[in-house]
């Protein structure tokens, strides 16, 4: 009996659909194809010129920012001098001075996020090019020194070294690298995919002193997956047996790596180990320096991640002092700590200690030089101070799914320098004397334009995107539409077909990401299968429920200790809401995610609400899979939450798990493992269920590369089509 309640529940599973994807179709709508043109510039420290690659990699040429007009080609890869020659090169990192450049031609990809690569020192001066190191073919993380003499880089030992430009000489700042144990001046993967750092070591503002952190990661347990020849990025050597990738990966509970703050002065060549006095320390998300050596800024963290605490150390001495404190009563947003801007006479912080995020200054001796922002609403940037005393953010003031760019006068005054309602961000050159504003809307594309600051003058559009526009001029429109639930009223936006007819039954795919702090529902352009999906006669729809971001603190920590409990609530309350509306078909209704989204997808297919179909890419099944920071962050410990980690877990609810689903991930994603599909697999089958399943050999959490992304939604397109028909 209950299986014949359950096939009526998703009776539509039964549905016979001769409709077929066509993949070149859904290409068009998907990454790579739909992304639009960029314009972000590399200015030069003064602000007045700006660098960028030409003639296919081949030049990197300087342009003049008020005219765009070419004032010299600063490097021309056929014409350098000196033995080392390179047919060209793939990116560049200017020296602080603007004297000297890192470039490299290829990378190797270490995580999602980070890479290897052999890099070059260039001189615009003298036009030599010359290896950064020529005992260690490959490095990771450079960073030049202030005065643009010396180059600090971790190589694949581990170690840090530091090239002396003057002299051609190479230095070992520290001997103990290990792979899979120590690791010196880059962070560990956990750090890498949940801080958002990426390089752990920091020279001083007078070039005397290397502070870097070091991380032991030798307690912490391993994960391997396989790795097999495949057929994207064919790796032979796994032709007849697979091979195996094996990293240092904590998952929730278990040890993290030990991390230590350490500083080298590069007279003496002599390292100081330097004691944090926190007896809760845990994390050290970033380190940086303030104007003077003296001004060492640490960030550090409790494992509860509740307690925020800032130390200003001076590397000479060793001599640490606590001097700002933010505590939570659930997590420490991490823009908290991310997002610090330092400048000459302190540092700006984001804090949303009267519950909505807002700027504070603090000088470097921990002082509260007062809020720079404050209102029922959440600063979402801060990009920096003008000459003038003018300072520049971005914030939600005109609604969540808005974004404006604003100024503040040396007096107070606030004026608006984008549109209210659209989507506006910046890029500020160095001197802030100009930025590139980029605006689009759900129906504009990204206009990218050059202004001067102070007077915001538009000198020029660097890119419009009119072609692009031109390209999805016919494609749907999002409306935006809000939902009621529990006296809350919730954000979403809705695309119909474009021969919509209010008389018709459609069938609906709810799509969503809802991890705490993001935001899916926004005034801004996105090309993507959605659009795809509405050209073939669906409604698609996605809602931002509690949990997301920018609608300050209440709304987004109610979910601390109890993921996907008011996630799927809400999601619940959008599919009521669309089985009242006449033109949709309340039978054929079916929801999808990836990350984040895929777990919600499985707790929303999971509820008992009445899904006709459900896909998940690359979920999470239990956050017992997942790692330390991130699971913790929301919901502390196994130990400490034990029924909540059962209550949020797909895996302890696929007794109620009854309508078709589709299970995609990558074999070979360091993020979300695979494993997290393979365990929610085998206790369906265990209960006579099964799923059907689409695995890339081989593919990290974006799956991504040789087409891949269309084959994804394709099969997804494919599989709705079967379950919920046309």
């Amino acid at each position: 009996m209950k299986k014949y309640i359950a096939a009526a529940i998703c009776g539509v599973s039964f549905i016979a659909s001769a409709a077929q994807v066509n993949v070149s179709e859904v290409a068009k709508y998907v990454y790579p194809s739909n992304v639009a043109a960029s314009a972000s510039l590399n200015f030069m420290p003064d602000g007045l010129s700006f660098l960028k690659i030409g003639d296919g990699g081949k030049t990197i040429d300087r342009y003049d920012v008020a005219s765009g007009k070419l004032i010299e080609t600063v490097l021309d890869v056929t014409k350098t001098r000196g033995d080392e020659k390179l047919e060209s090169i793939s990116s560049y990192q200017l020296s602080a001075d603007g004297t000297k450049m890192l470039v490299y031609r290829e990378s190797t990809p270490i995580y999602r996020h980070s890479y290897w690569a052999a890099y070059y020192i260039y001189d615009l001066n003298r036009n030599t090019l010359k290896p950064l190191s020529s005992v260690h073919p490959r490095q990771q993380a450079p960073v030049f020194s202030p005065d643009g003499r010396m180059v600090a880089f971790m190589a694949d030992d581990n170690n840090i070294y530091i090239h002396k430009i003057d002299y051609g000489s190479e230095v070992a700042v520290t001997t103990d690298g290990s792979v899979n144990s120590i690791i010196n001046g880059v962070p560990d993967w956990t750090y890498q995919e949940e801080f958002a750092t990426f390089r752990s070591m920091e020279w001083a503002p007078d070039n005397s002193t290397l502070a870097y952190l070091r991380y032991d990661e030798t307690a912490v347990p391993a994960f391997s997956f396989p790795m097999y020849e495949g057929a994207c990025d064919v790796m032979t050597q796994y032709a007849l047996y697979p091979g195996d990738f094996t990293y240092k990966y904590p998952v929730a509970g278990e040890k993290n790596s030990k991390v230590t703050l350490h500083s080298y002065d590069v007279e003496t060549r002599k390292i100081k180990d330097i004691d944090i006095p926190r007896k809760d320390l845990e994390y050290i998300p970033s380190i940086h320096f303030g104007a003077e050596t003296s001004q060492l800024i640490v960030t550090t963290l409790n494992r509860e991640q509740n307690l925020l605490e800032i130390y200003r150390v001076n590397p000479r001495s060793a001599v640490s002092q606590s001097i700002h404190q933010e505590r939570s009563s659930a997590w420490i947003v991490p823009e908290c700590y991310e997002n610090i801007s330092y400048e000459s006479d302190g540092m700006i912080i984001r804090s949303d200690r009267t519950g909505f995020s807002h700027l504070y200054r603090l000088d470097y001796n921990g002082n509260d030089l007062g809020a720079l922002t404050s209102g029922n609403y959440d600063v979402t940037a801060y990009y920096g101070c003008g000459a003038d005393g003018t300072r520049y953010y971005q914030s939600a003031e005109n609604g969540p799914v808005n974004r404006t760019i604003y100024k503040i006068d040396r007096k107070g005054v606030k004026t608006a320098v984008s549109p209210a309602e659209g989507w506006a961000s910046a890029q500020f050159a160095p001197a802030m004397n100009y930025y590139i504003m980029n605006y689009s809307t759900t129906v504009q594309p990204p206009v990218y334009s050059l202004i001067a600051a102070g007077k915001e003058k538009t000198l020029r559009v660097l890119q419009d995107n009119a072609d692009y526009a031109a390209r999805y001029a016919s494609a749907p429109k999002k409306e935006f539409f809000t939902v009621e639930n529990g006296g809350v009223s919730l954000n979403g936006w809705m695309i119909k077909p474009l021969d919509f007819s209010a008389s018709k039954k459609y069938p609906v795919i709810m799509t969503q990401y809802s991890g705490p702090g993001s935001q899916e529902v926004t005034n801004r352009w996105t090309m993507d299968w959605p659009q795809y999906a509405a050209t073939q006669g669906y409604i698609v729809v996605c809602v931002d429920g509690r949990g997301t971001g920018a609608r300050g603190r209440e709304f987004e920590q109610i979910v601390y200790k109890n993921l996907g409990f008011y996630e799927t609530k809400d999601q619940n309350a959008v599919l009521d809401h669309l089985k009242g509306l006449p033109y949709v078909d309340g039978t054929r209704i079916g929801i999808c995610g990836w990350s984040y989204g895929g777990y919600e997808t499985l707790m929303c297919a999971s509820s008992g609400a009445g899904y006709a179909a459900a896909v998940a890419i690359a979920p999470v099944t239990s956050w017992r899979y997942y790692d330390t920071i991130y699971a913790e962050r929301y919901m502390q410990t196994p130990r400490q939450n034990e029924s909540g980690y059962d209550k949020s877990a797909p895996v302890s609810r696929v007794s109620k798990l009854n309508c078709p689903l589709l299970l995609i991930s990558g074999t070979a994603d360091d993020n979300v493992h695979m494993s997290n599909t393979i365990e929610l697999t085998a206790l369906m089958i265990n209960q006579n269920k099964w799923p059907d399943m689409l695995l890339f050999p081989n593919m990290n959490h974006s799956i991504n590369g040789c087409g891949t992304r269309a084959v994804v939604y394709s099969r997804m397109m494919q599989f709705f089509f079967d379950k919920l028909g046309k």
